[in-house]
């Protein structure tokens, strides 16, 4: 089974206070943008348009079905909030996006993805999959979803937080990821309120 290797870069702002790890994108097929959380249905980008603008559809650019990339970008880099995934590498099982069906023959190597943002004292896994492998990976007890455990990682102070996955398939409304999302955000980018 052919072994796929991560197609984006980390998404690492130098003022990046949060680093959010889902596990790996979709196929290139599923994608309405070169960025992350590509496919057109997923809600992460309709959730931080509810955190940050009251407006699920801020970030969406629905005549083109697509999301707004520019000011996603733009949005992060204010924030200070750093994109990427717990796998660098993975076999598909079935072809399609879910975590289950995921196997990682690669794991990212977060110390080195921290070492470039070194304000960052927040991590959040956007879904089961990336947080298994923080929880395996450092022994960090799974905290109740919308809280965290404190951990270290190579000496340093970390907060890991468990958020609902973006996914619709997690049986959750859109505006009831948002509350989580927003409740996070307003305690790790404590500088900027959000809506």
């Amino acid at each position: 089974m052919e072994i796929e290797r991560h197609p984006l870069e980390p998404f690492l702002p130098a003022n990046a206070r949060l680093l959010m790890l889902g596990s790996f994108p979709p196929t290139k097929r599923r994608w309405a943008m070169n960025f992350f959380y590509p496919n057109r249905s997923n809600m992460m980008w309709e959730i931080f348009g509810l955190v940050f603008f009251g407006d699920s559809q801020r970030l969406v650019d629905a005549p083109n079905k697509t999301f707004r990339l520019d000011d996603i970008k733009a949005l992060l880099e204010e924030r200070g909030i750093a994109i990427y995934d717990t796998a660098s590498a993975v076999r598909r099982l079935s072809g399609n996006a879910s975590d289950k069906d995921l196997e990682i023959v690669e794991k990212t190597d977060i110390p080195l993805l921290l070492s470039q943002i070194p304000l960052c004292h927040d991590i959040v896994c956007t879904g089961q999959k990336s947080f298994s492998v923080l929880t395996d990976d450092y022994g960090v007890p799974v905290p109740p979803m919308g809280t965290y455990n404190e951990f270290s990682i190579a000496g340093r102070p970390m907060r890991l937080w468990r958020m609902p996955s973006s996914s619709r398939a997690y049986p959750m409304k859109l505006e009831y990821k948002a509350s989580y999302y927003r409740e996070m955000m307003k305690q790790t980018l404590s500088e900027k309120s959000c809506s």
